[in-house]
């Protein structure tokens, strides 16, 4: 009988060896870890995003904090989600690529211009100093202030205004990120930028294809490099 114990073990033993380490070390807390590994190295990493500060943010955030109970079990899929009044959170891969092109580091501040879910925003606070994010519908605002707040993103401040004007009141920044499409760039939003700054902007009509525009400015003037080609819903502008 002895030998069939041992033969038993042994077969035990080697089936939590070649067990994912999700399955074998199941985190209580945060049943999603996997999910966004998965998320990094498949949508992320594989399709050429690779700055590590980016990945690092990508791989912390909880995405599925940021998205409506129902669509939760969607949060770490390739494509945007709806959040409610029109509004989506942008697939990860466009999230990562546009942080990315910020170029920005520990000691940027940046503006965001559309705060949707908060995601965006939760994405920059992991790897800047400063996030200054506007929202222009009130109910996206309070909603992604209070989720930010209840998972201590301490250094994101969120304004309920139309961010066509930006938020000069904390300018110049490092970079500016807009995640909403606009028909041409908004010349308060070049005014804000600091000198050597980046911008990262969907320009094109709404619900149509849009350039995915970078925005350097130099002491030369204002370069842009048509980036990627995207579909962003359009920036709201007060009264609409």
């Amino acid at each position: 009988m002895k030998p069939a114990v041992i033969f038993k073990i042994s077969l035990f033993l080697l089936t939590l060896l070649f067990l994912p380490a999700s399955r074998a070390h199941p985190d209580p807390v945060d049943p999603y870890v996997q999910s966004r590994r998965d998320m990094v190295r498949f949508q992320i990493r594989d399709r050429g995003v690779f700055d590590p500060g980016v990945i690092r943010a990508m791989e912390t955030v909880p995405r599925h904090e940021f998205v409506p109970e129902s669509e939760k079990k969607h949060a770490y899929e390739d494509r945007p989600l709806p959040v409610g009044f029109g509004q989506t959170i942008s697939q990860p891969y466009i999230v990562a690529l546009m942080t990315e092109l910020l170029k920005v580091d520990r000691d940027s501040k940046v503006l965001e211009i559309g705060t949707g879910s908060g995601y965006q925003a939760a994405v920059l606070a992991g790897i800047v100093r400063e996030v200054y994010t506007v929202e222009i519908v009130p109910q996206l605002h309070e909603r992604a202030g209070r989720v930010l707040a209840d998972l201590k993103y301490g250094n994101v401040r969120t304004l309920n205004a139309d961010g066509y004007f930006g938020w000069a009141e904390h300018g110049p920044y490092d970079a500016v990120i807009v995640t909403c499409a606009v028909d041409f760039i908004p010349p308060p939003l070049i005014e804000q930028l600091a000198p050597g700054g980046r911008m990262c902007i969907p320009v094109g009509p709404p619900f149509k294809v849009q350039h995915l525009v970078l925005v350097k400015k130099e002491k030369t003037g204002i370069e842009t490099e048509v980036i990627a080609s995207v579909r962003f819903v359009p920036l709201v502008r007060k009264g609409e």
